[in-house]
């Protein structure tokens, strides 16, 4: 009773927020059939890279805006254990295997790849894999984490909270950003807690920093399926504190992919491989709400 209490509370005060109808701009096929992420290359403008979810091989697609393949590339020796989402920086691509549903993988961990020429099947032959783990995880549901974005060169990732209702775990709508501070490839990296934010509504599934390095993008599924900017404060890495717009979306599916095309425009793909464009315009400011840190 009272996660149903929550759901209608919750819906209840996003009646004034406009809905954004989901439509399918583009549409991207097999074997892409679980998209879970989504980097727009610098290195190679107009290529958009992307991967499957956990239970494909460990690799990589280029897509155009069109959803059309451009390439396919194998990263050899690697392991799609549960891939979650992709970011582009520098030339090269930060592959998150941090997916963790069952709250029992011992073995998260970022690939880092050199981004290849988009075009064609050549393999990639070289990665770097660095463990990670969440300091506090232990037993708590709160820990999976579908969403990675790089800023200055840093890798960051927003966990995606459940909590325990009637023994059952259900999603939450509070998420916790940590920053990867250490780059070890032979012992686990300790991620660091930057901040909780509460009210997002729904689990983050997926992040990207605009182009600038000012705004976050955070793409968040159910209970309420919603886009939120955050305008990252001019004094420190607290994305989550800044001021915040908000767009509810309708009918679009299992969200888990978000890239900025340009400083205006953001590409959202769900599961299915549908692409929706969505303006920054369209997103109504809401202020700030609170965080614990």
């Amino acid at each position: 009773m009272r996660l149903i209490l929550l759901v209608l509370l919750l819906a209840a005060t996003s009646l004034a927020q406009p809905v954004r109808e989901w439509t399918v701009d583009a549409w991207v096929s097999s074997p892409i059939d679980e998209m879970s992420g989504l980097a727009a290359s610098r290195k190679n403008p107009g290529v958009i890279w992307t991967h499957n979810d956990s239970g494909d091989e460990a690799r990589v697609f280029a897509i155009n805006k069109e959803g059309k393949i451009l390439g396919e590339h194998r990263i050899e020796g690697a392991k799609n254990s549960d891939w979650e989402d992709i970011a582009c920086d520098g030339g090269k691509l930060y592959i998150s295997d941090l997916g963790n549903n069952s709250n029992k993988r011992k073995d998260l961990a970022i690939y880092v790849v050199d981004e290849p020429a988009p075009e064609g099947d050549s393999p990639i032959t070289g990665f770097t894999r660095w463990p990670v783990a969440f300091p506090e995880q232990g037993e708590k549901p709160e820990y999976d984490c579908e969403a990675l974005f790089i800023a200055n060169g840093t890798v960051y990732v927003l966990t995606k909270e459940r909590t325990v209702w009637l023994k059952q775990k259900v999603p939450g709508r509070a998420s916790r950003l940590y920053r990867l501070d250490t780059h070890s490839t032979e012992r686990v990296n300790q991620l660091t807690l930057v901040e909780r934010r509460t009210a997002l509504g729904g689990w983050v599934t997926a992040a990207d920093l605009s182009p600038d390095g000012r705004t976050l993008a955070v793409l968040c599924q159910r209970p309420i399926p919603a886009l939120w900017l955050f305008e990252r404060p001019s004094d420190s890495d607290h994305f989550l504190s800044g001021r915040a717009k908000r767009l509810l979306l309708n009918r679009a599916g299992q969200i888990e992919a978000i890239t900025w095309l340009d400083q205006d425009t953001l590409l959202v793909g769900n599961e299915a491989g549908h692409l929706c464009r969505i303006s920054r315009s369209e997103l109504v400011d809401i202020g700030k709400s609170p965080t614990n840190r």
